[in-house]
């Protein structure tokens, strides 16, 4: 599974998330940064809200005292397939190396490929992806 810091990095690099069942997300900042959840519809479920945003319900936990939380406050974890498809064409391959995984994907110049390792094959992919996708704006000068 890859790690908050990594997620956090994606989401900050422009990686958008359409909640579907079986997504795992962060709780942060609340106690719970240890919790992973899952989105299911019989105890996490995705609602739309008027105003455009997603909240994330909880079902069934009538001991705790997290209803619901919008999208926009939890950090998506996502999964392998969804890393890959992320990365759509610049993707190559997916290689077992010595005590780990490399994604090869196609450089930002799309000449060379470039290699990604990690020890978790999610890590790598999210490591891959973080070297493809654009680099955030730097904020605005007041």
């Amino acid at each position: 599974m890859i790690t908050r810091e990594l997620a956090e990095a994606l989401l900050a690099r422009g990686l958008r998330w359409q909640p579907r069942s079986g997504d795992r997300f962060l709780v942060p900042d609340r106690d719970l940064d240890d919790e992973v959840f899952v989105v299911s519809g019989m105890a996490v479920e995705v609602a739309d809200l008027p105003h455009g945003h997603a909240e994330m319900r909880f079902n069934g936990t009538v001991e705790w005292a997290l209803d619901s939380i919008e999208q926009s406050e939890v950090v998506w974890l996502p999964r392998e397939e969804q890393l890959r498809a992320a990365l759509g064409d610049r993707f190559v391959a997916l290689e077992s190396v010595t005590g780990g995984f490399a994604v090869v994907v196609t450089a930002p110049d799309r000449t060379s490929p470039r290699r990604h390792v990690d020890f978790d094959v999610e890590r790598a992919y999210a490591r891959a992806l973080l070297s493809v996708l654009p680099a955030p704006a730097p904020p605005a000068a007041d």
